[in-house]
């Protein structure tokens, strides 16, 4: 498995590096400096995850992926190399939950998308409130990264052009809750996580979260 994830890394690396243009020497940066964790980001199309855990070999990055990736035999096969999970997004979360926490304890970076779909028009969309209690249950940090410019590559794969994929990475934080959240405080605690990406982003992709990056934080524990 060790050759396959390599030379899967390689091969994966140089073919994105045909049709993008990627920056991510933040997110690698972060992750050189912290221990295993959830990561979050936000979710525009098909290739964050890819870019993330090729760009990173042979740092263990894995993710979330929806669970009709493997109907692919090409993309089961990929993902498989780097030990990504499935999940459910009909809401079947608890076992691919589990496995996240399993992969953490095993020193794996585990990616997970809070929007749960993909936005296309690369302005943040409403976070799902299910990441809260994996934080807390895995009771380790969260790595906020967001990125911009891969909003235009269907676009620029049309007129023949690299599209620059800008990773940014923020300031890890634990979140600061005893027990389990109800609704209400579930949500307050996702607008301050949310707002932890949404600060990363232009402006014009910040979405409903665009007022929440200068407020008082009052769930989070910075690093």
């Amino acid at each position: 498995m060790g050759f396959r994830r390599f030379a899967v890394s390689y091969f994966m690396k140089g073919l994105l590096s045909v049709i993008c243009k990627i920056d991510c020497r933040e997110f690698i940066t972060a992750l050189k400096n912290n221990k295993p964790m959830l990561v979050i980001f936000n979710h525009i199309n098909f290739l964050e995850v890819p870019i993330l855990v090729t760009h990173s070999y042979p740092i263990h990055v894995s993710g979330l992926v929806k669970a009709e990736t493997w109907d692919n035999p090409v993309l089961s096969f990929i993902f498989n190399s780097y030990k990504a999970i499935p999940i459910d997004r009909k809401g079947a979360f608890s076992e691919s939950f589990k496995k996240v926490l399993e992969a953490i304890k095993k020193g794996y970076f585990m990616c997970v998308a809070p929007e749960g779909t993909r936005s296309k028009d690369g302005v943040l969309g409403k976070g799902k409130a299910g990441i809260i209690q994996l934080a807390l249950e895995a009771n380790v940090p969260i790595l906020p990264v967001a990125h911009y410019g891969g909003e235009n590559i269907w676009k620029n794969m049309r007129h023949l052009r690299r599209t620059p994929f800008c990773f940014k990475a923020g300031r890890p934080f634990r979140i600061n809750f005893e027990g389990r959240p109800g609704k209400e405080e579930r949500e307050k605690i996702m607008t301050e996580v949310m707002a932890q990406m949404a600060r990363l982003l232009p402006e014009r992709m910040r979405g409903e979260y665009a007022r929440q990056e200068h407020n008082e934080c009052k769930y989070l524990e910075f690093i």
